[in-house]
């Protein structure tokens, strides 16, 4: 019967795991939890392909429990209800170790009824997800839980696990592997020890006379390194970091991050995200920014990708590159902040709207002073309402332009 590679490959021991030596290093927190023999209930959270179910697996070996796998795409309550029945049988003396795969896919209702199964302590939990589990799994299931967050496998642990998997898939054969080829893989699959098995699974079998070739590997792993998921985290986790880059005023890695949002096919996202970042973080440092980001985003959508990259990168450099201000957004959060919580109060009455038959009776607009009518076009008038005519919102910010205007209104204004 057909085995695929990654079942004959899969690690026994905690030691033979890829990786992960955050959590299973001889110091590592989860290694200590196993090797302690009392498992609580558990969330692995990562992506896909780094051995979460292969260390659920293990945790069942070490403490001689049975494991159930199920996956929340496809399982319901029913399923857990018929593991509590096999309980108290032969079939499970030690109780039950429960794997829920993609929990993110079991409703409320369905995560709340688990908690009768997992707090009688018959039955434990190892729940797993891609996604975040603080915004996909209940506080009640979190709350009784213990979160351990798997990381993608780092290149150089990779590339053991690829020589192993060749080592094995070739067996007796004698196929040659061209130089380079391992590297390539451990490269290009993102992380992922089952893309990577599955990799070498496919060159190994379609191995021509010139036995696995870079070329064959190119082909085989191309773009399997791009984890990416318009609703998922690496969507948001890309987004911020694009963000954060401008912000940092480092162009590289700004550039690195539009370039994944493209490669993904995700212009929308990276565009929509650029004219939020020309007025949250350039600002009044350098207003013009955002006109010219919108430009050149408008360019890019008549453009179209490939091309789109082109306009998309000049708006990413210069926005990197430009003297940053958040004192717009800092300003509006202020006032933001003030109306909800109920600081408001009543406009005026001079600078409420008077152009309408019986405003004068009403007091609207009598006082009010109109400022192009003095010199420098301004005058000094109450425009808050009375109680809150002292707030203060917006700081200029210490950059060249907003200082300029601030000098200008002191002279105005004759603050200095």
């Amino acid at each position: 019967m057909y085995q695929p590679l990654a079942d004959k490959i899969r690690p026994k021991t905690l030691d033979d795991v890829v990786g992960q030596q955050h959590l299973l290093g001889k110091t590592g927190l989860l290694r200590r939890v196993i090797e302690s023999g009392t498992i609580p209930n558990m969330i692995f959270y990562g992506p896909s392909g780094v051995g979460k179910t292969t260390v659920a697996s293990i945790i069942a070996k070490q403490t001689e429990r049975k494991l159930y796998h199920l996956n929340a795409t496809t399982a319901g309550i029913a399923d857990i209800k018929a593991i509590i029945d096999e309980l108290d049988t032969f079939l499970a003396p030690n109780g039950a170790l429960v794997y829920l795969d993609e929990i993110q896919y079991f409703n409320k209702k369905q995560q709340q009824s688990l908690l009768e199964f997992i707090e009688t302590g018959k039955m434990t939990l190892i729940a797993s997800t891609t996604e975040n589990p603080y915004f996909y799994v209940y506080n009640a299931i979190l709350s009784r839980s213990t979160v351990f967050e798997f990381k993608p496998i780092e290149v150089s642990d990779m590339q053991h696990a690829v020589e192993r998997a060749f080592a094995l898939a070739i067996g007796d054969k004698g196929t040659p592997v061209e130089n380079g080829v391992t590297a390539y893989i451990a490269q290009a699959v993102g992380g992922d020890v089952r893309k990577a098995l599955g990799a070498v699974e496919l060159l190994v079998l379609g191995a021509g006379k010139d036995g696995v070739t870079l070329a064959d590997a190119k082909q085989a792993a191309q773009r399997s390194n791009m984890r990416y998921d318009r609703d998922g985290d690496s969507h948001y986790d890309i987004l911020s970091a694009l963000q954060k880059s401008i912000r940092g005023s480092d162009p590289d890695a700004a550039l690195h991050y539009l370039a994944r949002l493209l490669e993904a096919g995700d212009m929308i996202s990276a565009a929509r995200r650029m004219l939020v970042i020309a007025s949250e973080d350039i600002g009044l440092a350098y207003p013009q920014c955002a006109a010219i980001v919108k430009a050149c985003v408008d360019s890019a959508f008549q453009l179209g990708l490939p091309e789109a990259r082109i306009p998309l990168a000049e708006a990413v450099i210069l926005m990197a590159t430009a003297p940053k201000s958040n004192s717009a957004a800092a300003a509006i959060d202020a006032a933001v902040a003030d109306v909800r919580a109920g600081k408001t109060g009543d406009i005026p009455a001079h600078i409420k709207d008077a152009h309408y038959g019986g405003a004068q009776k009403l007091g609207r607009g009598l006082t009010y002073q109109y400022p192009h009518a003095f010199p420098n076009h301004w005058v000094r008038q109450q425009y808050l309402p009375d109680q809150i005519k002292d707030a203060h919102y917006y700081d200029y910010g210490p950059n060249k332009t907003e200082q300029a205007a601030k000098a200008y209104w002191e002279r105005v204004k004759g603050e200095k």
